[in-house]
């Protein structure tokens, strides 16, 4: 198979030390194939070679941060676009990891777009907020009238194998998505440790895990979110489901990123043969 893609490289530091990293995928259909037509970077943010673990029809793409961990006035922006008719599979080889902020705020930027037909997965690994970590993430996904979107978010407040809580920090997250230039799903809200939707049933309850999965595609039969809330959950975790039309939400509240994990992709597997007509096979990237 040609590599078709076009690579910038410039690289920069921002104030403070900090880094200012883009990247810029571009997937198109060709003869049966989605390929990874175009990639940009600048500064540290990479993807690899695109991998067809599943056929052709769908390239996975695996995005590295070099570093390994987002420092305090660190900014990442990554933009996505899947042609007609295209599919896409973005992850990472490991958890994301957010350390304290040294006085600047760090943010990221995700902004994913499927055309007619196409379908775009979202599967990062978990988020680790370090203590005094302060970030602020902004998820924007737009998609044609019949395009598919599946998207996974795993927090992790703290670090609980260390003992270590997030007890001083903030996280601000933005989420919106638009089917057919339509809103099908807004949601924002800022953590403050120590505020008072760290114990509120309207925010994390206590817990230290918040996990959610959005599939958009189609109305799912009723037994298909029945057994979603059927799903084993950790002993004293929350787990809600959601159907709205053609989007689902699955959210989890518990204590163990592990658990969470493991939930939140038993959910995938169950959802994305019904969305994208495909078996639930786990990233290879997940189990190294």
């Amino acid at each position: 198979m040609p590599d078709d893609t076009h690579i910038v490289n410039t690289e920069h530091s921002a104030t403070h030390g900090a880094w200012h990293a883009e990247l810029r995928l571009e997937f198109a259909l060709d003869d049966g194939f989605s390929r990874l037509v175009g990639r940009r970077h600048s500064g540290p943010l990479r993807v690899q070679k695109p991998l067809y673990p599943e056929g052709g029809a769908l390239c996975h793409a695996i995005i590295i941060h070099p570093p390994g961990g987002v420092v305090g006035g660190d900014q990442l922006d990554v933009q996505a676009h899947v042609g007609a008719g295209a599919q896409a599979l973005l992850t990472a080889p490991g958890a994301a990891k957010w350390y304290r902020a040294n006085g600047h705020v760090t943010r990221q930027q995700v902004r994913l777009q499927a055309d007619a037909g196409a379908a775009i997965e979202w599967l990062p690994q978990e988020s680790i907020f370090f203590d005094q970590a302060c970030v602020q993430l902004r998820h924007e996904v737009e998609l044609a009238a019949d395009a598919s979107y599946l998207g996974l978010d795993i927090v992790c407040l703290g670090r609980s194998a260390s003992g270590e809580k997030f007890n001083s920090g903030s996280i601000s997250q933005h989420t919106q998505i638009r089917r057919g230039g339509k809103l099908l799903w807004w949601e924002q809200g800022v953590l403050a440790a120590g505020g008072a939707l760290m114990h509120s049933a309207l925010g994390m309850a206590g817990h230290s895990v918040c996990a959610t999965l959005i599939a958009v595609g189609t109305v799912l039969p009723a037994s298909l979110v029945a057994t979603l809330r059927a799903l084993a959950q950790p002993a004293g975790a929350l787990l809600g489901v959601t159907q709205i039309k053609a989007l689902v939400v699955v959210r989890l509240l518990c204590s163990d990123s592990e658990a969470a994990r493991h939930l939140m992709l038993q959910a995938w597997q169950l959802l994305r043969p019904a969305l994208l007509g495909r078996p639930g096979i786990v990233p290879r990237i997940w189990n190294t």
